[in-house]
């Protein structure tokens, strides 16, 4: 096969460019430019797309003997991640950055691209399995990123590769060092790519500007201003402005967002519980939409808590009813499902979050009643 490897300049993509060329594919290395104003260095673990990320991409496309270019990305990456998340911000969702960049630039725009030219496959350091068109989470549970890339319809999928998700990130390490990787060390990025700072805050208010509202308890008494909903997500906990904890000496989370009016609800950790997630965007990594209701696992965030569920398709969306409950459930994440009976490996689907309800329902009713017998 001909295969795109998409080269960040960190170790995984390295690893994974390698192993293609190991299995005799004839690979080519590509890393992608997102930033129209790349920094020369990065901030330790923060940031990416630096010049110094493209030196080390091309560094080890030199190591394994493959050609190697630098694609520009820059305006789509804009356009399609950065300008979606300060919208999803300004009107109180909270977005994850990474799961637009795999769907609308990795295996969208670049693999679109990779196609004209000829290639059969994009390979990515991505920590997931993937065989026979089925998306599995990574041997790895704590660099697991099936949850990310369960936004990949099933086309998309049949042109990914992730060479590196069977085995442990320190065996990585110790494979990049052995085949003579200068990324051998190099640390993980984290955070958000395009906010080196690691401020989400700051670059958000730099966007949106100021937007007073009130944040207010669970009776609608107002407890302190605020300069702009951007500024909180559901559960969040510190930063909230407030004088003190609530009056039982507990403290107080996020419990609800309004961009209309400005208001930030809080409340206990009790009032976070949600026990059904709807979502729209619905994709089926299987690329059929299941017709009726699935026993699941669903997850809400890309290393959060996971709750068994019956999902079922609505409308081009889903509505998840969990038999357990979640909490920290933003608008604008996605929930992800899982095949019960492969442990929670296997990925059905998934879905934007659009809303959630925090009473329980007949399944948690029949549930309890089944422990009870």
């Amino acid at each position: 096969m001909r295969v795109l490897a998409a080269m960040s300049g960190g170790v995984d993509s390295a690893v994974a460019a390698a192993r293609a060329v190991d299995a005799g594919h004839e690979v080519v290395g590509v890393h992608l430019a997102l930033s129209a104003s790349p920094g020369t260095l990065r901030t330790g673990s923060r940031g990416c797309c630096s010049k110094e990320d493209a030196g080390d991409a091309r560094r080890a496309a030199d190591v394994l003997g493959i050609p190697f270019y630098v694609w520009d990305f820059a305006d789509r990456f804009k356009e399609d991640v950065i300008d979606d998340f300060v919208a999803a911000y300004a009107a109180g969702e909270t977005p994850n950055p990474c799961l637009r960049c795999n769907e609308k630039i990795k295996f969208s725009a670049l693999a679109d691209r990779a196609a004209a030219l000829g290639f059969d496959a994009v390979v990515t350091g991505h920590y997931a399995r993937l065989a026979d068109g089925v998306l599995r989470r990574a041997v790895d549970a704590d660099k697991d990123q099936s949850y990310v890339l369960a936004v990949l319809t099933a086309d998309q999928l049949s042109r990914a590769m992730f060479p590196v998700g069977d085995t442990p990130k320190p065996q990585i390490r110790a494979e990049a060092a052995e085949r003579g990787l200068a990324v051998a060390d190099k640390p993980d990025s984290h955070d958000i790519c395009f906010i080196p700072s690691g401020d989400t805050q700051a670059f958000l208010g730099a966007k949106i500007g100021i937007r007073p509202g009130a944040v207010l308890d669970a009776d609608g008494t107002k407890l302190a201003d605020h300069e702009g909903v951007h500024g909180f997500t559901i559960g969040q906990r510190k930063g909230l402005g407030l004088p003190g904890p609530a009056a039982d000496g507990k403290p107080r989370y996020v419990t609800g967002i309004d961009p209309d009016t400005g208001d930030v609800h809080v409340g206990s950790a009790k009032d976070l519980e949600v026990w059904t997630v709807l979502a729209d965007r619905a994709i089926w990594t299987s690329g059929e939409t299941p017709s009726g209701p699935i026993e699941c696992v669903a997850q809400v965030r890309a290393h959060g808590g996971t709750a068994p569920a019956v999902a079922e398709a609505v409308d081009g969306g889903l509505v998840v009813r969990l038999r357990e409950p979640l909490t920290g459930v933003a608008r604008g994440q996605a929930v992800v499902l899982y095949r019960p009976d492969t442990d929670g490996d296997e990925v059905l689907g998934s879905g934007t979050i659009s809303g959630t309800e925090r009473e329980p329902h007949s399944y948690a009713s029949e549930l309890v009643s089944d422990s009870a017998r």
